[in-house]
């Protein structure tokens, strides 16, 4: 990284800091609190091919597999779920797990093969097999006579 490309991501976190700070002191930490939870977040996630399929990897630790949900529709792939905060009750110094309500959608532009789709979760990190659908296209070729 250039010295002015570090020198505006360093400004960017330091404006985004000082914002964070006066919006703790505008708002009650009860009100703050439940903003941050409702607002929702997006985990960090990983997508990737293998030969015969999509792979997606969502960060999700801490959070208990029964409040993961995972749907596939119109090509896309939506995990989305809760994390509990299991200490809501404790007055923070820092606070930077996320917690409360995730989603992230995943656009798959190829076909997949939906009835073998396969999850995991272990370790902290939710494993999505999408199989790739092989269609088998054929054009069928029609003769035209040609005028004389």
């Amino acid at each position: 990284m250039r010295e002015s490309e570090k020198w505006v991501a360093d400004e960017l976190q330091r404006m985004y800091s000082e914002m964070h700070r006066m919006m703790r002191r505008l708002v009650p930490r009860e009100q703050w609190n439940q903003i941050v939870q409702h607002r929702g977040w997006r985990p960090p996630t990983d997508v990737y091919e293998i030969d015969s399929a999509t792979v997606v990897k969502v960060e999700i630790a801490g959070i208990d597999a029964v409040e993961v949900n995972i749907s596939f529709a119109n090509s896309v792939l939506t995990v989305s779920g809760t994390r509990r905060d299991p200490a809501e009750k404790l007055t923070y110094q820092q606070m930077e797990i996320k917690y409360g309500e995730f989603r992230t959608d995943i656009f798959l532009p190829w076909p997949v093969k939906k009835d073998d789709i396969e999850a995991n979760y272990d370790d902290g990190f939710l494993v999505v097999v999408l199989p790739k659908a092989r269609e088998k296209r054929s054009v069928p070729v029609r003769v035209v006579e040609e005028k004389k």
